[in-house]
């Protein structure tokens, strides 16, 4: 497992310069637009690729966004390489932060502040816009986990299928599979690292097992 989490554990928002640790909402907000980015079915060199377009076109929050409007930001998803998902996800995010903007102030802090509980926190963020499914809503809040209370999601499919192939999970519900991976890290912690790391090279050796799968 240690080398699994060596190599495969890095995680996406420190890959991406993102420091969600902070608990700064400039930053929370970077990791969601990337979320939502690689809440499609798209390759991840792709997703990075179009991050750094909206970073470079200093499109970065949601005023920002719904400023550079549909044809603005077609345009950066089509120079990121996002061409299959452009139009669809240009509509995604001018619902998701308008409803945002005006439901809390583009802060999503202060959604996570006004949400009763875990559960009710995941409802309130598909409910920002229908393109918000549960696979975006895992990926956003994995990294929250120690930063946000109520961050604590059910693990993606990606991520069960890696943990039952090398053994470490035997339940099939997403939430019994929480548990075993919960309780699988507690007796295997490795110094430095993280739960939230451990499960990113699950969901990286998830991928990984997929393509072969298909292939």
């Amino acid at each position: 497992m240690i080398s699994l989490v060596d190599s495969l554990g890095q995680r996406y928002s420190e890959f991406l310069g993102i420091h969600v640790e902070s608990g700064e909402d400039k930053e929370i907000f970077k990791w969601f637009l990337a979320a939502v980015l690689f809440g499609a079915p798209i390759t991840e060199t792709s997703v990075v690729k179009t991050y750094r377009c909206f970073e470079k076109h200093r499109v970065l929050t949601p005023e920002k966004i719904v400023e550079t409007g549909w044809d603005g930001l077609v345009a950066i998803l089509d120079e990121g390489s996002y061409t299959r998902y452009d139009y669809k996800t240009a509509d995604k995010l001018l619902e998701v932060m308008g409803n945002l903007n005006a439901k809390y102030g583009g802060s999503l802090n202060l959604l996570h502040e006004k949400a009763s509980d875990k559960v009710d926190l995941e409802r309130c963020l598909k409910e920002l816009g229908k393109g918000i499914g549960d696979v975006t809503v895992s990926i956003f809040l994995r990294e929250l986990r120690g930063v946000w209370s109520k961050a604590d999601p059910k693990p993606t499919p990606l991520v069960i299928l890696a943990a039952k192939k090398l053994g470490i999970v035997r339940g099939e519900s997403p939430e019994r599979a929480l548990k075993e991976l919960k309780e699988f890290w507690i007796k295997n912690e490795l110094a430095g690292k993280s739960f939230v790391n451990f499960e990113t090279a699950l969901l990286r050796f998830g991928r990984d097992l997929r393509r072969k799968m298909r292939s």
